[in-house]
């Protein structure tokens, strides 16, 4: 691994295990061992190297949706993709907040685009199947809103004091959202 990749890896270390609130260029080079003007050749400063991070990352997690298999069925698609979605904050939770701060921030990342291009793909899809109550715009607000309500279930675990959502709490949260988008059968 050349010492940019090491860099970033260590930069998605450091958000994984504590977080953007405490990343700091100092943990990063001890983890990558480096010392900071090797940091700031590569990356310019911390934003650059943080700005890379959070591209990497959306980078990943769109890589690990496009690479899910997926149902021919588009219901049962957006389904696993939603789930998808929830695992992803579940397993990374430090980083899936920092991704959110930093796209909340105004951050333009190509691949956070091309993930939400999904959903609507997906979305679409049931729509052309004639199986979509709402605007699919209106439908993707409500699948996005309830994937990012179970993920933060997740994140906040710690500061409620609680443990992680049992997984019929998900169900409930990803099929209260299924049922309002989808007609009647």
């Amino acid at each position: 691994m050349n010492t940019r990749a090491t860099l970033l890896a260590a930069a998605l270390k450091v958000l994984e295990d504590e977080g953007a609130a405490r990343f700091s260029t100092r943990t990063v080079c001890a983890l990558a061992n480096v010392t900071a003007p090797t940091l700031y050749h590569h990356y310019g400063n911390a934003d650059g190297l943080l700005s890379a991070a959070m591209v990497e990352a959306f980078s990943q997690f769109l890589k690990s949706k496009k690479a899910a298999v997926q149902s021919p069925d588009p219901v049962t698609a957006l389904r696993e993709g939603w789930d998808d979605y929830v695992r992803f904050a579940a397993a990374r939770p430090r980083l899936y907040t920092a991704m959110m701060s930093h796209i909340l921030n105004g951050a333009q990342i190509p691949a956070a685009e091309q993930a939400y291009a999904l959903l609507l793909e997906r979305i679409a899809a049931i729509a052309a199947d004639g199986r979509l109550a709402l605007p699919v715009a209106v439908a993707a607000d409500l699948v996005w809103a309830s994937a990012n309500a179970a993920s933060l279930l997740y994140v906040t675990t710690q500061l409620r004091n609680a443990a992680p959502p049992t997984p019929d709490v998900l169900q409930d949260i990803r099929e209260g959202a299924m049922q309002t988008i989808l007609t009647a059968k």
